[in-house]
């Protein structure tokens, strides 16, 4: 059985098309839109609204973990924009454009795509692009080709307020929810998640220099169930792209944005 398996799509819509070409099941795990982009400060919802100068300084902000100031700057843009504009609903515009994004993405996604969302997506804005033969599963346990698939969606409470981060609890339930169907079932071969498991080999982005949130959850539910593996992405640039635990490989399957090429995972 062979599967492809993408994260971090971020607007990448041209060369989904092709992922699920030789591919038995296609999994995508997330992040689908851009909204800030770190490599190329005209790219993004962000600079969409806000222009290039804006979105270079905020990004500069953000690296430098200077939160606080990134916030108001933010918030002195959406002032101005409001001045200049008089268009007040952000987040309206905000999802207007998450809206063209996702339509092009779906629209490019294989038909039979199976898929989670990751922190920076928007469900509800996504619903409607969603086609027939393309499947949403969180927190639970679901057979594809003879093998079990846990999925859980999203990602954690973090210093960058992306808007699909859910508590701790919240998250924590959803993982649970997956350990049970698992045990009921009588096993897990792949936990799908977009976030990685709390180890920080697996964590820590040596681009970004910063350790990003992983779940404890995880990494209690693969110590328990043991599946063959956990495929994960969020870490654009992780120090290490694989882990052990016990009998778990944890993969980290890429950024498909600059990728541009599925991970591919033989069962």
């Amino acid at each position: 059985m062979r599967v492809h398996i993408v994260s971090d799509v971020h607007g990448r819509a041209a060369e989904l098309s092709d992922i699920g070409n030789g591919a038995d099941v296609v999994v995508c795990l997330g992040d689908l839109l851009l909204y800030l982009d770190y490599e190329d400060p005209t790219k993004g919802a962000f600079a969409e609204i806000f222009g290039p100068e804006v979105t270079a300084e905020n990004i500069r902000l953000r690296l430098a973990k200077r939160f606080d100031e990134a916030r108001e700057l933010v918030t002195d843009a959406w002032f101005k924009r409001v001045e200049r504009t008089g268009e007040d609903d952000r987040f309206a515009l905000i999802e207007q454009i998450a809206d063209r994004q996702y339509a092009e993405i779906f629209e490019a996604l294989p038909d039979d795509a199976v898929f989670t969302f990751g922190n920076v997506d928007l469900p509800h804005v996504a619903q409607k692009h969603i086609k027939p033969g393309q499947r949403f599963f969180d927190a639970e346990v679901v057979e594809l080709d003879g093998k079990r698939f846990g999925f859980v969606s999203g990602g954690l409470v973090s210093p960058y307020r992306t808007p699909n981060e859910a508590p701790v609890e919240d998250f924590d339930r959803r993982v649970q929810q997956v350990v049970r169907q698992a045990q009921e079932l009588g096993g897990l071969d792949v936990l799908c998640a977009h976030i990685p498991p709390s180890i920080p080999e697996i964590t820590f982005d040596v681009v970004a220099k910063r350790f990003e949130v992983g779940s404890k959850s995880l990494v209690a539910a693969i110590e328990e169930l043991q599946p063959t593996f956990n495929v994960f992405g969020h870490v654009h640039q992780p120090m290490y792209p694989r882990y052990q635990l016990g009998r778990t490989q944890c993969l980290n399957v890429g950024h498909f944005r600059s990728r541009r090429t599925p991970f591919v995972l033989d069962l």
